[in-house]
């Protein structure tokens, strides 16, 4: 199976800033979270990151016996000139808009669409070899990510549009699974926050 993890709390998250390509630093709460996440990852046998820095400290605060590989095309979508801005710059009309049309990008940034495109083409690829991770019984392959791939990613295992991930919450620190019957995806668990000490 596919273990996808949102990373920790950030201090963009802690400000409500939209967080895309910004490279945040965990809190002591996204720190905690990140540590209460290795109880559910002892069967993880390989671990992918995206490039940002809040998943790489989650990664290796949740899997510190495992070398991670960077994986693009799991870095959270990109909002152009306004990443790293308050979430108020955006009026509803123009939140509608990137909600509704996944070719709509902000600031200048990156479409949903591309995002689906990236994260889709790694799990078809994943889904087409039976010797990969995501089609062990024993053994997992975890992901530590973001909102917007990680959201993707359960679309893609649904068979559903891209919009319907606007329908869904993803929380710092959760775990969202993926596993396969034969050819065909399935969501297994989405958004587990495990309890923090």
């Amino acid at each position: 199976m596919i273990i996808f993890i949102r990373h920790g709390q950030t201090t963009t998250n802690a400000q409500r800033l939209l967080v895309g390509h910004s490279d945040a630093e965990l809190t002591e709460l996204g720190e905690r979270q990140a540590r209460a996440l290795a109880p559910y990852l002892a069967d993880v046998l390989e671990v992918w990151v995206s490039p940002l820095r809040r998943a790489r400290a989650t990664a290796a605060l949740a899997m510190p016996d495992l070398e991670p590989v960077v994986k693009e095309s799991f870095i959270e979508v990109s909002y152009g000139s306004l990443d790293g801005q308050p979430l108020s710059v955006i009026t509803g009309e123009q939140w509608r808009a990137f909600e509704h049309d996944h070719d709509v990008a902000l600031g200048g940034g990156e479409s949903l669409a591309s995002v689906d495109l990236r994260v889709h083409a790694e799990l078809d690829g994943l889904l087409d070899d039976a010797a990969t991770l995501l089609h062990s019984g024993k053994h997992h392959l975890a992901i530590v990510s973001h909102v917007s791939p990680i959201k993707s990613a359960a679309v893609w295992a649904l068979g559903v549009p891209g919009s319907v991930a606007w329908r869904t919450r993803l929380d710092n620190g959760s775990i969202t699974v993926i596993g396969a019957r034969e050819s065909t995806p399935t969501l297994v668990r989405f958004n587990m926050v495990p309890a923090l000490d």
